[in-house]
């Protein structure tokens, strides 16, 4: 008897596939048969390894390694006793403002006071920065949300528009200096010098 020529069915592909599948999983008891652990990845694994080794080797007789910056000198804060310095350290390079625990960021911003206080106009407007740094920080001692302890002092406000003053008639006597200076040399040169460094060839 002639053998029936085969339907192409997709349907009837998909469940000899399932079937062919079920058949590969059992022993022919019915048994189900244990899934090998699959080695190949194990080797992969050691030959990237041994790959990864060869590379360093590599480079280290290439001198890649050789006069890297900070090459044999000490690592820098590795005794310090405060736990949060590489916050205070990242902060103050970074010169980041308003983020992390107030006893870091007051002492960031303590060390740029000075440079504010010379940016103001006027004794009062040094004021206004001293007596809301000051509230900032008797209010950061005040907190019980844990972090760091403040150690940050408070500014005396009559101290420091004294050293407002002083420094600011210091920067008035620089420029009234470079300013004479200048005209001393204006005077001292001829009237075609005179008139090209005014058109500034």
């Amino acid at each position: 008897m002639a053998r029936k020529k085969e339907i192409s069915d997709t349907r009837l592909n998909v469940s000899r596939y399932q079937v062919d599948q079920l058949g590969e999983g059992t022993a022919p008891d019915g048994a189900p048969i244990e899934p090998k652990e699959p080695d190949a990845g194990q080797a992969s694994m050691d030959q990237r390894a041994q790959f990864v080794e060869l590379t360093i080797q590599q480079a280290m007789r290439r001198g890649d390694f050789d006069n890297l910056p900070g090459a044999g000198k000490p690592i820098p804060n590795l005794l310090q006793t405060d736990p949060d310095w590489w916050i205070r350290q990242k902060i103050e390079s970074e010169r980041i403002t308003g983020l992390g625990p107030p006893a870091l960021t007051l002492r960031s911003e303590d060390a740029g006071l000075d440079a504010r206080i010379d940016a103001a106009p006027s004794e009062n407007a040094v004021r206004d920065i001293l007596r809301d740094f000051n509230s900032r920080v008797i209010e950061a001692r005040r907190q019980l949300q844990g972090g760091p302890p403040v150690v940050t002092p408070t500014r005396d406000a009559d101290a420091e528009i004294a050293l407002w003053r002083a420094r600011r008639a210091e920067r008035f006597r620089a420029v009234a200096a470079a300013r004479e200076a200048a005209a001393d040399e204006l005077r001292a040169m001829t009237w075609r010098e005179r008139r090209r460094a005014r058109r500034g060839t």
